[in-house]
Formats: structure tokens, sequence, C-alpha cells
């Protein structure tokens, strides 16, 4: 059986440190064999790479960027439940991803856009989840969007 750390080396996918959080909270808890993340941001190297609402039209997110960015923001998530679950290859599947897309009310391909985050989970873990995709007028920091996500420890 294959490891999840050598499944990352195969998928050429490097995890980023943890994003140190913005206020008062931890990035990733255990309770169990569960880890509940925070909300994540699709933050690279300390910052974030768009900021916005998603949407069609001009000074909006383009769907097809948000996706990228939910990607990221999973792979965030899957960084800090690293952290607590005592590596990655603790780490033996999704539960849960909860993904929020800060759009304007018009738009309706939240479930497109947290696509991102799903399509690596599954990739990495070769596994299903259940799975909400919320539309929301802003988050933090004006990202375009925040993914959650429970693991399973074993």
């Amino acid at each position: 059986m294959s490891t999840i750390s050598g499944r990352l080396a195969e998928l050429g996918i490097v995890l980023p440190d943890v994003v140190p959080p913005v206020a008062s909270y931890v990035p990733a808890r255990r309770h169990g064999d569960l880890v509940y993340t925070s909300g994540q941001l699709p933050m690279v190297a300390g910052a974030l790479p768009a900021t916005g609402k998603v949407g069609d039209g001009h000074g909006l997110v383009p769907a097809a960027d948000a996706k990228v960015l939910a990607r990221q923001s999973a792979l965030n998530a899957l960084a800090a439940a690293a952290a607590v679950a005592g590596g990655v290859d603790r780490i033996s599947g999704v539960l849960k991803v909860t993904g929020f897309v800060a759009s304007v009310p018009e738009f309706t391909g939240q479930p497109g856009v947290i696509n991102g985050a799903s399509e690596v989970l599954g990739e990495i873990f070769g596994d299903a989840h259940a799975r909400s995709a919320v539309g929301v007028p802003v988050l933090p920091l004006d990202s375009p969007v925040e993914v959650e996500v429970v693991f399973v420890v074993g």
C-alpha cells in the first residue's frame, strides 16, 4: 500500500507550510480519529493570490481562477491537519469538505469552484467525501474562497 506522502510525490504536490492564523483560533484541531480544520484561505507564501468576488465580468475573479484558489485552500487544510495528526501519512481520508465562495448574487457556480478542493483531495486520497458549497457575500481578507475539511486519522 502506498503512503500519502508517496502519493503527493507522484502527483508532484509539495504541501505548503501551515498558514498562521489571522485571528484567535488554531489552524486545526484533532478529536479522536478526526481532524477538523479551521477555514483555510488560499494563502501562498503568506499572501492571497487574488481578492474579491467570484463571477463573470470586469473586476471579478473568474470561476476558473477561483477553482485553483479552492485547490490551494484544500492543500493548506491538509498541511494544517498533518501538523496535528503526526504527519501526512497518518491521515487516511477525507470525511467532509465545506467550501465558501464570495460571489456576486447572480453567480451560481459555487459547486464548480469548490471542485478545485474536492478534485485534489480525491486525487490524493482516492475516496469520495460529503461536501457543501455555499455562496457568501464576503470572506475574511476579501478572499474569494475559504475551505474547511474534516480528515480521518488512521
